[in-house]
């Protein structure tokens, strides 16, 4: 019993010093995080990232439109057509969410 006693102590005493060490450690990796995300270079690369995404996802979207065209029911082409024509500056409105009827 006496052995058990101690055991529990002891495990007791290392779940509190180590739940203290584990917070510290966490919040010098949080610092350390968020000093990374706020360096301009990081941001200046994430957001060249995120256009060059969206200029890949826009060949992408015209490749397949071109592609498959005549197998997509109108009502999706001419919506898709309209997206095109708007990205390359035609119309700034679109027609999602109208009804042609």
């Amino acid at each position: 019993m006496r052995y058990r006693l101690t055991f529990i102590a002891g495990l007791a005493v290392g779940y509190v010093l180590g739940t203290r060490a584990g917070r510290e450690r966490y919040e010098q990796l949080k610092k350390s995080a968020r000093q990374f995300a706020q360096n301009p270079a990081v941001r200046n690369t994430a957001e060249t990232a995120a256009q060059q995404g969206r200029a890949y996802a826009g060949k992408a979207v015209h490749t397949v439109t071109d592609k498959v065209g005549d197998h997509v029911p109108s009502s999706v082409a001419q919506r898709v057509r309209s997206l095109r024509d708007r990205s390359a500056g035609g119309p700034a409105g679109d027609d999602w969410g109208t009804s042609n009827t």
